[in-house]
């Protein structure tokens, strides 16, 4: 299959090692493009959750063709989010093209995008992280009982359905928070003086310009590999909003109940990465 050239590609909320990330489909996504730069904006791996009894092959797969991205020369930055803010305290860290970051500030032909992941903006993370931390164990859940009803959905001859997308379009108090997140990103950026500001963490793709008395600025979100399987490309000026439903290269239909389980001790993860990365490393020299 020919690549896609893409002058910069933005994911995040992938939830490595959780049973909710759409780890197969993010693959052929990643191995349909060929991008310049690559920012992954936040919750890439999932560390809250992370267990060494739930780590499958396409999870493995994902973080192999990122390390492909960085041997080949690809800038790759890393933001921090909640779900992977352990990493936090290698901000600064650099390896080759790629780098960790807590947020950055990109020149894309003479304008200024903003990028981070967007917790910030999180009362609850800030003040009560154990009420989030509990709500993103009843959140995979959710997206885990989900992936059973699509399956005897698909078996009956139907389509699927997101469970969690409806009580999040149906509670108000959801409604009001994403609202104010998007508001609250694109007002700080208008005060800087930006073009873009782009975020994640409320897994809610998004491309829209939002004005205020002090000015215009256009807000971006890459949305998640969870339940809207998107990212942000951008390319020759103009940026765009990709959904993996909507590609016709990729096959849609299939559904996963639960991905094989591979069981892992911590250690041997690590290992794992450090001999992929120096076997392309060998073979890139």
């Amino acid at each position: 299959m020919k690549k896609r050239p893409v002058d910069l590609v933005v994911i995040s909320d992938v939830h490595l090692g959780t049973y909710g990330c759409h780890a197969k489909e993010l693959v052929n996504y990643m191995k349909s493009i060929k991008p310049k730069e690559v920012v992954l904006n936040g919750d890439i791996i999932d560390i809250w959750q992370f267990s060494k009894r739930y780590w499958p092959k396409s999870h493995m797969k994902v973080v192999k063709l990122i390390m492909e991205w960085v041997v080949n020369g690809v800038k790759v930055h890393y933001i921090t989010g909640n779900h992977d803010e352990m990493l936090r305290k290698f901000v600064g860290f650099k390896l080759g093209s790629f780098s960790i970051q807590n947020k950055i500030l990109l020149h894309l032909h003479g304008k200024k995008a903003w990028m981070f992941h967007g917790d910030v903006f999180d009362v609850t993370m800030q003040h009560s992280k154990w009420i989030a931390k509990l709500g993103a164990i009843g959140y995979d859940f959710l997206i885990l009982l989900n992936k059973a009803v699509n399956y005897l959905s698909k078996k009956m001859g139907r389509g699927p359905v997101s469970m969690s997308k409806r009580i999040k379009n149906g509670v108000k108090s959801a409604i009001k928070f994403i609202g104010d997140f998007e508001k609250t990103a694109a007002e700080i950026a208008i005060e800087k003086e930006l073009d873009y500001v782009i975020c994640g963490h409320i897994h809610q793709p998004q491309m829209r310009r939002i004005k205020t008395d002090k000015g215009s600025v256009m807000y971006l979100n890459s949305g998640d590999w969870i339940e809207n399987l998107t990212a942000l490309e951008y390319h020759k000026k103009k940026w765009k909003l990709y959904h993996y439903s909507k590609d016709a290269i990729m096959d849609t239909n299939e559904i996963d109940v639960v991905d094989p389980v591979e069981v892992m001790e911590k250690n041997e993860l690590f290992e794992r990465l450090m001999e992929e990365f120096n076997g392309m490393s060998n073979a890139k020299h």
